[in-house]
């Protein structure tokens, strides 16, 4: 097979074309999913996060958007319903983050305890 010889309008024509298909492509860097969190939450989705959440040991407004795919803002609200009804212990406060924990009995009520369970049962002479 001979070579098949191209003109000058050809060559010109094919150079022109290979420089416009090799331009550099800026990149738009990462582009993030778009979470669509839930903003009303089941009843089913409540009686988890109590049930789930008393036993934690560290619990934070985050921590529950990222397990039960919740809003932010009802994280928050619901982490103040739980706290508020003792199921929960505030551990730090701060303008960005809450951190709690589960709410374990304090020295003052194991000290009532002990106390009330040593007087039972014993006789007195």
């Amino acid at each position: 097979m001979a070579k098949q010889i191209k003109t000058k309008q050809q060559k010109a024509a094919a150079a022109a074309s290979q420089s416009r298909s090799k331009k550099k492509k800026w990149s738009k860097g990462k582009v993030k999913d778009k979470a669509d969190n839930v903003v009303i939450l089941s009843p089913e989705t409540i009686d988890r996060i109590n049930k789930e959440m008393t036993t934690a040991k560290v619990i934070t407004p985050s921590i529950l958007v990222e397990r039960y795919k919740i809003n932010c803002s009802v994280a928050r609200s619901v982490l103040k319903g739980m706290h508020t009804e003792g199921k929960i212990r505030l551990v730090v406060s701060h303008n960005a983050q809450t951190i709690y924990t589960r709410a374990i009995a304090t020295a003052d009520d194991a000290a009532d305890v002990v106390e009330d369970t040593s007087s039972k049962g014993r006789r007195r002479k």
